[in-house]
């Protein structure tokens, strides 16, 4: 999961949650997404996973 890159479907605020899809097994699955810093990264940005921290939710960074 960690270093795999997919694409915001639901922007992810600075301090708030945000949904990023990834392509795993195959097809298409949503994660929670949450940034490090404070970062924000838009809706339809690139975004790569850096921890993966529940069976459907990921910390990820912009691209």
């Amino acid at each position: 999961m960690v270093g795999m890159t997919g694409r915001v479907s639901v922007p992810v605020p600075a301090n708030g949650q945000g949904e990023v899809i990834l392509l795993v097994r195959g097809g298409s699955e949503a994660y929670t997404a949450y940034t490090e810093g404070g970062e924000a990264i838009a809706k339809h940005s690139r975004a790569v996973v850096v921890e993966q921290t529940g069976p459907h939710t990921v910390l990820v960074t912009r691209c």
